[in-house]
This record gives structure tokens, sequence and C-alpha cells, in this order.
């Protein structure tokens, strides 16, 4: 399956807005989007990517909207360590991806809806604030999406 162009579009972006990220204007785009930087566990490469980014207060949260398609979240399948430029600071974390079926994901999922009205839709779910999170839409977003926690770390290294 081939990726819409907006989307090759914005991977193509992904440079610039990182470079706003660090920069002493991140002002104009950080308070939703954090460049976070990986290095892979399989190819020891490292890279940074803009994401965005919900601050819940005891974690940092990332819903990926296209989890099938991509695949930086995967290094977090297991506890793995990452460097957030969250608010123009870096901030060494461990990241951890949700497993659809835990509670976890369908509480995180629903913090990031009730945030904001347009993110239930981009996920292409019919979320009623009132009802909350049903089971089967959880399930149905476990299909298509992931999301990454992730936990400030004092021992992460800076590098990622």
């Amino acid at each position: 399956m081939t990726e819409p162009a907006w989307v090759r579009l914005l991977d193509r972006l992904n440079p610039l807005v990182v470079a706003i990220l660090r920069s002493p204007v991140h002002w104009l785009a950080s308070s939703g989007l954090m460049a976070i930087t990986i290095t892979g566990r399989r190819t020891g490469r490292t890279y940074t990517i803009p994401v965005g980014y919900h601050d819940v207060g005891d974690a940092v949260v990332v819903l990926i909207s296209d989890g099938p398609g991509r695949s930086w979240w995967r290094n977090f399948r297991v506890p793995h360590p990452a460097l957030l430029t969250i608010r123009g600071r870096e901030v060494p974390a461990r990241g951890l991806a949700l497993d659809p079926a835990s509670d976890e994901f369908g509480e995180r999922a629903e913090q990031a809806f009730r945030r904001a009205g347009y993110i239930p839709r981009i996920f292409g779910v019919d979320f009623d604030a009132e009802q909350g999170l049903t089971a089967e839409q959880q399930s149905q977003l476990g299909k298509t999406a992931a999301i990454v926690r992730f936990v400030p770390d004092p021992s992460t290294p800076e590098s990622g």
C-alpha cells in the first residue's frame, strides 16, 4: 500500500520541523509537536523525527495514527531510551509501546481524545466524551494505531 502524497510531503518536511523544534523559535510548533531522537534497536542508526505529543503529567504520550505503516515506534516494544526535544528542552526518556489490549492503552487514547475534539477524527473514532472509549473502539484503534508512553529517565544517555 502506497502512502498518500500528503504523507510523503510531510515526511520530506521533517528536517525543517526538527530544526524549528530545536531552535529559539520552537514555540512556533512546540505546543503540539516535539522531536524524538531514537537509536534503532536492530540497526544502531540514530535518527530524529517530529511527532505529535500529549504531556499528561505523569508521562509524555505519542499516538501514531498509522501504526502499521510506521516503524520507529517498534523500537519501544520493550522499554527503550530516547531523547525528547520538548518545548525547547532536551529530556532523556524511556519509552514503551503500549499493548493495544491493555487498560493503559485505552486510558491514554481517551486522555488524548478528551484533550481536543479533532483528535478522535484523525484516528477514525466516533468518540462520545460522555460514554468514553468503548471496548470495540479500543479494539479497532489497536489495529490501526500505536501509543508510546515516555517517562523522563535521567539515567538515559543523551544520545538516545
